[in-house]
């Protein structure tokens, strides 16, 4: 580990949210060994939430480290002491940009602030602020504490050191199989908009039900990405045959730019899926939490698939060692 990333190991963290990711996220952190501070607004639900990972830990008969404590707070101080902050918001400029103005108020100049974004240019967050290349954009899947992605978001405006002190925290003390991108926007967002896009248009086109379309990306798609990611499966496969499909099938993927019918409808509605039974399915009540409780489970077991077949990709950290280019919106 790099000598300025391993001061950061067990340095206290400051974590701000107020949903589910934020309870993840504190209770993968409070693994590695950090004292963690988690500053929200919905403390009952938040703390029900840590607390039903932590039960998880037990019943899956995980082996991973007791965690540490995590201190909930509903007010943040004047003055901050913490290296290392982490923003997890839903998709609001303003939000996010409010609360990176009041960190960098109290803040020293030379701590981290990491904030989730998967649609706002990184450089848009940055602008206007005091300290432009500590701001970095991570995201990260819920649930955090048994997930391995972690997505580290630059631009020429950052610290290189910066970036390469969350590399190797995520890598080496967080159990993340991280990379980082260096063109402002996340490229999660933009592969799963692409897929998403398509499984909209094919529906409200006629051609497959909701159902057909989730049959299709789980039992193929779901079924090896755990295993290899799209490339490696390609080279599987043979990347010959992939590319004459490909050929063809270009000029009749969607290009539309409207979000459809059916989900501008659940939308209008009030539409939160699982939780208000307004989603793409119908559900009975107490499905929401009968769900959930499946997902955190299968969460420990593909957990453990995945570790046993590592990508492997590099023998070295793929840590970059000069300015990204950055690309604007």
């Amino acid at each position: 580990m790099l000598k300025e990333a391993a001061e950061y190991k067990e340095t206290p963290v400051l974590i701000i949210g107020n949903e589910k990711l934020a309870c993840s996220v504190s209770v993968c952190l409070s693994q590695a060994g950090h004292q963690l501070t988690l500053f929200t607004e919905n403390s009952y639900e938040v703390l029900k939430g840590i607390t039903t990972h932590f039960d998880d830990l037990s019943n899956f008969k995980t082996e991973a480290p007791t965690p540490n404590k995590i201190n909930l707070i509903n007010k943040l101080g004047n003055k901050l002491s913490f290296k290392l902050a982490i923003i997890l918001t839903d998709e609001n400029l303003l939000k996010k940009k409010a609360l990176i103005t009041q960190l960098e108020k109290k803040l020293p100049a030379d701590s981290i602030i990491a904030v989730n974004t998967e649609s706002i240019p990184l450089n848009i967050l940055q602008r206007d602020c005091n300290f432009p290349e500590r701001i970095i954009g991570v995201n990260w899947v819920e649930p955090a504490h048994t997930t391995f992605f972690l997505e580290i978001i630059s631009n020429a405006a950052n610290n290189i050191g910066l970036i390469n002190i969350l590399f190797q925290l995520s890598k080496e003390c967080w159990n993340k199989d991280p990379y980082i991108i260096s063109n402002d926007l996340s490229i999660r967002a933009k592969m799963f908009a692409a897929m998403a896009r398509e499984a909209f248009f094919l529906v409200e086109n006629g051609y497959a039900s909701i159902e057909d379309i989730d049959r299709a990306c789980r039992n193929d798609a779901g079924y090896y990405l755990p295993f290899a990611g799209n490339y490696r499966y390609m080279d599987l496969m043979g990347p010959y045959a992939y590319g004459l499909v490909m050929k063809d099938l270009n000029c009749e993927l969607s290009k539309d730019q409207s979000l459809p019918g059916f989900l501008k409808n659940i939308i209008a509605n009030g539409g939160s899926g699982m939780e208000n039974n307004k989603g793409f399915y119908n559900y009975e009540k107490d499905d929401a939490e009968k769900w959930y409780e499946k997902f955190r489970k299968f969460s420990f077991q593909i957990s453990r698939i995945i570790d046993k077949y590592p990508f492997n990709y590099r023998k070295e950290n793929p840590l970059p060692s000069k300015k990204a280019k950055s690309v604007s919106p």
